[in-house]
């Protein structure tokens, strides 16, 4: 991926962070994510700081070229057998294809950096969109279950 950079949540800049609560706090984001409510600043900069003493999580913005298009994390990796992961992407911009982006950033960094076996990720069922995107990347649909009284599909790509 050219002009691509990740930069981990624990070496941004306050201005940074800020921006990131923004994304997350936006309804278009929210919608998606176990916890729907708005995350306050303390307790996003407490959770950023928490990735410093965790070795099984990693955060990171990314950016392409000058522009920041999203994040996306791991989860769960300290077995080098599996990973789970997430992304999100920026709701203030209109990259073209900016979901197939971020999902070939993770899928290479899950297998080329963190160097699992098989990549896991949950979604909710009526996030059709999310769902086929997946979908396109081989990822198949292995379970489900029940999350805030809403029904949630898990997946896994295996390498």
């Amino acid at each position: 991926m050219e002009n691509i950079k990740l930069i981990n949540f624990v070496d941004l800049s306050l201005e940074e962070k800020k921006m990131i609560l923004e994304w997350r706090n936006h309804p278009d984001i929210k919608k998606w994510m176990y916890n729907q409510n708005n995350i306050k600043l303390d307790e996003h900069l407490a959770f950023i700081d928490s990735l410093n003493c965790q070795d099984n999580k990693l955060y990171f913005l990314v950016r392409q070229d000058t522009e920041n298009i999203g994040v996306i994390d791991f989860y769960n990796f300290d077995n080098k057998i599996s990973s789970e992961f997430g992304f999100y992407s920026n709701p203030y911009t209109k990259v073209a294809g900016i979901g197939r982006i971020l999902e070939n950033i993770s899928i290479n960094y899950a297998f080329e950096t963190l160097q699992v076996k098989v990549l896991k990720l949950e979604v909710f069922s009526d996030n059709i969109q999310v769902r086929n995107l997946h979908k396109k990347f081989k990822f198949k649909e292995v379970s489900k279950k029940i999350v805030n009284n809403k029904e949630v599909i898990c997946m896994e790509l295996e390498r």
